[in-house]
């Protein structure tokens, strides 16, 4: 088995060397127009290729961007209206879906760790939610970017950590428990803090509802992970209740019912809740009710995700009698095609804006990034954190939920320009946060005891 993989990788190799030569000889010879499909196909064929690699399969995920990329670059109708139906449409159920997929990997104790290690969690938080967002800012002002432009650059730095943080956190010797711990409470502020500093940094750039941008990042993060913490629960909950085929076709028919009873008595739920707490929070009933309206789908969606999931562990683990975590394998999966999809359609949309401009929203992307690391590190260096959670937090800042910001974007600020500088954010953050997390890892870590003002902190 293990030389039929690495016979396959090896052609796998060979081919997209091939496509690629094909690829270059054409547009020296003045094929331009068409180039794409050896272009697309050589990068496809690289992606596999890296999955079957050991050292090289954590880029498969940002070499398969570019192969989406590539595919909306040549391609870009292929990527707008499907029978009728516009792709953009699919943005926040497939965020919903990657934000459920985080629900599942985490419990109760990953929120309530932070009074558990409240300094460096708080650390963190306060880095993620200043270093970004002003960094953001400087650099849409230096760049000279149009309005819209600017406006993603500053939304992608008022977004949260991204879950790829977890990851690089854990490979380059950092303490995942906190990272892990720092993304949840950056991503259940997100509501509040985005917003805030959208409204702040870009509201004379562009038009920003601050309560629009609250309600949809619940819709699209909030409710989604509370549904995914009760999959996780039906996953791998220990309890007898879990345990046996009974409970879990009522949990999935309990879910299925709620389903439907939400469409059918949301409206006067909402009716209810909106006049008796409204004036609590808008002066303007007319405008309170449709955004809370505006959750009811991210509630039934929710409720039928852990429908599925339900049913799934019925079948899977019950009655096929599988006990691997076979969702931790799949939800991977199913996340990175979601993420490739939501920057492909962006990517369409915004084929003329990214061949003016692409160059210098990478390099600001670029600086971004980095100066999110740097200093990050140099920060938690300066207040004697340990050194794992110097480097977790380098990455907790660095590193940010694209695919919200590109949701936001498309959907609140309503423009695909806006959602460009995500779009190469996303890709780019996983090529140097591997980078950096390979280096880190050839440098283990080596604690000693450090005295900070705040208290004593023992390494291990």
């Amino acid at each position: 088995m293990a030389d039929t993989l690495r016979a396959t990788a090896k052609y796998l190799a060979w081919l997209s060397i091939l496509l690629a030569a094909i690829a270059i000889v054409m547009l020296v010879m003045g094929f331009r127009s068409q180039v794409g499909p050896f272009v697309v196909a050589a990068l496809a064929s690289l992606a596999l290729f890296c999955m079957r690699h050991p050292f090289l399969k954590s880029y498969a995920f940002t070499v398969w961007v570019f192969a989406f990329v590539a595919a909306s670059m040549f391609y870009p109708q292929a990527f707008m209206k499907w029978g009728g139906y516009d792709l953009k449409g699919l943005i926040v159920p497939l965020i919903q879906i990657i934000m459920f997929g985080m629900g599942t990997t985490l419990s109760v104790a990953d929120f309530t760790r932070v009074f558990k290690m409240p300094w460096p969690v708080f650390v963190g938080f306060s880095l993620q939610f200043t270093i970004m967002p002003l960094t953001g800012f400087v650099l849409a002002k230096a760049f000279g970017f149009s309005n819209e432009i600017a406006a993603g650059v500053i939304l992608i730095g008022c977004s949260p950590s991204g879950l790829a943080s977890n990851v690089m956190a854990y490979l380059s010797g950092g303490d995942v428990a906190l990272s892990v711990t720092i993304t949840s409470c950056t991503t259940l502020a997100a509501p509040l803090m985005t917003p805030l500093w959208m409204k702040f940094l870009a509201g004379t750039l562009v038009e920003v509802e601050f309560l629009k941008m609250m309600f949809d990042i619940i819709n699209m993060i909030i409710v989604p992970i509370a549904a995914g913490l009760i999959a996780n629960r039906i996953l791998y909950g220990r309890q007898r209740l879990f345990s046996r085929s009974v409970p879990l076709v009522c949990t999935a028919l309990a879910a299925m019912g709620l389903t439907f009873l939400s469409v059918r008595y949301y409206a006067a739920f909402t009716d209810m809740v909106v006049h008796r707490f409204g004036l609590l929070f808008a002066r303007d009933l007319d405008t309170l009710l449709p955004l809370l309206s505006s959750l009811k789908n991210g509630v039934i969606f929710g409720f039928a995700l852990v429908a599925i999931v339900a049913l799934a562990k019925l079948v899977i683990s019950v009655w096929l009698r599988r006990t691997d975590r076979w969702m931790d394998k799949a939800l991977p999966i199913v996340s990175m095609a979601a993420i490739c999809s939501i920057i492909a359609v962006i990517t369409a949309r915004s084929r003329n804006d990214l061949l003016t401009v692409g160059p210098w929203l990478i390099g600001s992307s670029m600086i971004h990034n980095l100066f999110g690391y740097l200093l990050a590190y140099w920060v938690a260096r300066a207040i004697r954190l340990k050194e794992s959670a110097c480097r977790t937090v380098a990455f907790e800042v660095g590193m940010q939920n694209g695919g919200l910001a590109s949701a936001l974007a498309m959907n609140v600020l309503k423009s695909p320009q806006a959602a460009l500088a995500s779009a190469i954010f996303g890709p780019w953050q996983n090529i140097s946060g591997s980078i950096l997390a390979t280096y880190w890892h050839r440098k283990p870590v080596k604690e000693t005891k450090v005295i900070s003002d705040l208290g004593l902190q023992m390494a291990d």
